[in-house]
């Protein structure tokens, strides 16, 4: 197993402390995921609205440049959530590999 926050608690079963952790990390990394969508819609907007209401040269180049951001912002937060994911779904299986409930797999 490659080396993840995750990789302490290999084999082990966890307790019920710990499998309520993993929801909430579930839960925040879903929360991430949802503030850099907002974030890069945020930006798109802005852009467009710029250049849409804007005269000066200056303000389109600014719009200009936040569409990109917002699509960047986008991509990134997206890989953040997938990579942490798997990280969170290793240590799940792991989990509900020594125990007989699967009902909590990511």
């Amino acid at each position: 197993m490659k080396d993840t926050p995750y990789s302490r608690f290999g084999g082990e079963k966890l307790i019920l402390r710990d499998e309520l952790a993993i929801d909430r990390t579930i839960l925040a990394n879903e929360r991430t995921l949802l503030a850099y969508l907002r974030s890069g819609v945020a930006l798109i907007i802005a852009g467009v609205s710029i250049m849409e209401f804007s005269r000066a040269d200056w303000y389109w180049t600014i719009g200009v440049a936040c569409i990109p951001l917002g699509f960047i912002t986008v991509v990134v937060g997206v890989s953040r959530f997938w990579r942490m994911r798997s990280s969170i779904s290793v240590v799940r299986r792991q989990s509900s590999g020594s125990a007989t409930d699967t009902t909590h797999e990511v």
